[in-house]
């Protein structure tokens, strides 16, 4: 059975996460990847929902992805621009598949990452704008970019994110590596975009870092915050988690395929 590399985007707005929620191999919850299974399965004419669909990264309910990767293996072997046509036609209308390819059987969308990038879209407008308020987080205090810009780079290396993980955490060690943080202010759009690179990301590890950033931003707390919060290891010290909608899986990287 050949191996296929999907890129997938998808508006998570109306998702409870990327990752199947299920009791008893009932879908209890509707899920970007139950919506991913149903149909490769039909598309590769199994009823039972035998084949498996994997992704790089088990996004929140209400994330959003531009550049998601998920493999599957299918019955038979046809090119991957053809399944890519298939499975639009399949899927509903808030997932897209953009590329698919063939790649080796040993290929493994989450285990052979060695990088992820996601972006963070902060609507500063003073009121909701109800054309972003899925789309973006809201905060209408103040801010000074300049502050927050100056407080980024203590974010990049290799630390302990302890203190930036949320209590749902599941993973063996806390230490994570950051090669970008970056801010971008667009005046126009009264928006801030936050871009964070790395090897993996802890459970909610970007949203407690934008809330920290945040408040960095309005003065509550001083430019050389981070350092300590680091030090800290404690997550009660990272208080304000921005919300979900802003946050965009946008890219895993692979050394090779």
């Amino acid at each position: 059975m050949p191996r296929y590399r999907a890129i997938v985007a998808y508006d998570g707005s109306d998702f409870l996460g990327f990752q199947v929620q299920s009791k008893n191999g009932v879908e209890r919850h509707r899920t970007v990847q139950g919506e991913l299974i149903k149909a490769v399965n039909q598309m590769g004419k199994n009823p039972a929902e035998r084949i498996k669909v994997v992704g790089a990264s088990r996004t929140d309910t209400g994330v959003h992805a531009n550049g998601q990767v998920v493999h599957f293996d299918l019955p038979f072997n046809i090119p991957g621009e053809g399944v890519r046509k298939g499975l639009n036609t399949i899927l509903p209308r808030d997932i897209l598949i953009k590329q698919v390819d063939q790649v080796s059987d040993d290929f493994h969308a989450r285990f052979a990452s060695h990088q992820k990038r996601y972006y963070y879209r902060v609507s500063t407008q003073d009121y909701v704008d109800p054309f972003k308020r899925r789309y973006t987080g809201h905060f209408h205090w103040h801010l000074d970019p300049k502050r927050i810009e100056q407080a980024m780079p203590d974010l990049i290396g290799e630390h302990d994110f302890a203190t930036f993980a949320a209590s749902g955490n599941q993973t063996a060690t806390t230490v994570r590596t950051i090669t970008k943080a970056e801010i971008e202010v667009k005046e126009d759009e009264h928006e801030l975009v936050f871009t964070f690179e790395g090897n993996a990301f802890l459970y909610n590890q970007i949203r407690i870092m934008v809330g920290v950033l945040l408040e960095i931003g309005t003065g509550r707390r001083p430019v050389d915050a981070i350092p300590a919060l680091i030090a800290a290891k404690d997550r009660e010290q990272a208080r304000y988690t921005a919300p979900a909608a802003g946050l965009y899986l946008d890219e895993v990287a692979y050394n090779s395929l």
